[in-house]
């Protein structure tokens, strides 16, 4: 998928992810919000107690709910071919930053 959309491209679709699964009042994915929208995402068949253990492992600032910042971190981490693209970026980045500092 990396590969595909680019990184600016990715980033864009984990945008659109969130808009899509997100409480419009709130601007948060809640419990309701994710349940209320599961099938966009194949998700329909999960049980209240998985959604539930989806949130909370997206949500480092304990509020119960996703911003769109903790979203983005839960799809890296449960996809490891982003991981492994990340790092590759991260690791050009640095070969790059190296060798513009040396001219």
């Amino acid at each position: 998928m990396v590969d595909k959309l680019g990184g600016d491209g990715l980033i864009e679709e984990l945008c659109n992810g969130f808009q899509l699964l997100m409480d419009k009042d709130k601007g948060l994915i809640t419990f309701e919000s994710l349940k209320r929208n599961s099938s966009l995402l194949g998700l329909q068949d999960l049980r209240d107690d998985e959604l539930l253990s989806m949130i909370r492992e997206g949500d480092s600032d304990g509020d119960g709910a996703l911003n769109q910042m903790e979203f983005c971190v839960l799809m890296f981490r449960l996809s490891p071919e982003l991981m492994q693209s990340s790092k590759r970026w991260l690791e050009e980045a640095m070969v790059n930053e190296l060798l513009g500092s040396m001219f």
